[in-house]
């Protein structure tokens, strides 16, 4: 397995989404995947105090068991979905609060990867940063990062350290897919390249419609997207995506490949990117993510594919 750098450390260019954790799959299920991903190079896993109310914190912690220094632990603080009513999740006290019990839930006594889910506007940057900062210093957070940031707030986030004389991000987790490329056209990319910071993708398979199971706009029944509606459906399933699989299906085949691969590959040949989120509920999935990995793309295949993703 290839390894990234993110800041100090060394992540896998696969890593594991840890969400459905606590939500759609059990303890003894959990241990299976993690099992499977560490068996097959896995060495980053991504969760968040969000993620089945703590479950899945609770749930990597006892997977990972005596195994967790062979690991980088990754977790998230501060989703409005996460706080209590009024809290600011980028408020330094409450990130004392949030660390604390991350690190009971995970049974561990440091977080490797300490990331800030959401932007906080009503929170100086500054401040969040240097809180962050102290938890460096204690050794209870090794590295830290943003997501779902702009690349304005990541520019804010450079004076913004300089200012609380305190290390900055990083790291960015945005949503980026081959068909969701926001990160690149709202200048994410070219923010990060300026700050020093690196790209982890989340949602790299639309949630599902990058593997090709969904042929039309009715998701088959057991599917995340047949458990979403409104909103949250739209944001994954449309006839244009529809029509970009299809094409994106062709293209694969005629290169040898699957879809999910090209999916993967194309976003693990952007050497702005660390690390791949990517869920699994069992060892299959972990299998083929990782398989995934090894479609080197040249600059002109991702341009192609790009393309045909539009």
């Amino acid at each position: 397995m290839e390894m990234r750098n993110i800041g100090s450390l060394s992540a896998s260019v696969i890593g594991l989404g840890c969400n459905n954790f606590g939500m759609t799959i059990d303890a003894d299920a959990t241990q299976t995947v993690v099992d499977a991903a560490m068996d097959a190079g896995i060495n980053y896993f991504d969760t968040a105090d969000l993620y089945g109310r703590g479950k899945s914190e609770e749930f990597l912690g006892a997977a990972l068991g005596s195994r967790r220094d062979q690991v980088i632990v990754a977790t998230k603080f501060g989703h409005p979905g996460a706080l209590p009513e009024g809290q600011k999740g980028g408020d330094p006290a409450w990130i004392r609060q949030a660390v604390e019990a991350s690190l009971t839930r995970l049974n561990t006594d440091r977080i490797d990867h300490y990331q800030l889910h959401m932007p906080d506007p009503d929170t100086p940057q500054a401040e969040t940063l240097g809180a962050l900062q102290e938890l460096v210093d204690e050794g209870k957070v090794l590295e830290i990062g943003c997501s779902n940031f702009s690349a304005e707030l990541i520019d804010e986030a450079e004076l913004a350290a300089a200012q609380a004389e305190a290390g900055n991000y990083a790291s960015v987790q945005n949503y980026y897919s081959v068909l969701t490329r926001e990160v690149e056209d709202s200048g994410v990319v070219d923010a990060c390249e300026r700050t020093g910071m690196t790209v982890v993708p989340y949602f790299p398979l639309e949630s599902g419609l990058l593997t090709g199971k969904y042929s039309g706009m009715s998701p088959p029944e057991g599917t995340r997207l047949s458990m979403w509606k409104g909103e949250m459906r739209d944001m994954f399933l449309s006839e244009e995506k529809l029509a970009a699989v299809d094409r994106l299906i062709d293209y694969a085949a005629d290169s040898g490949h699957s879809i999910l691969e090209l999916a993967i590959g194309w976003l693990v040949s952007n050497p702005a990117v660390a690390t791949v989120i990517c869920g699994a509920t069992k060892p299959s999935q972990v299998a083929s993510n990782v398989a995934a990995a090894d479609w080197a793309m040249s600059p002109a295949q991702r341009s192609e594919i790009a393309e045909l993703a539009s």
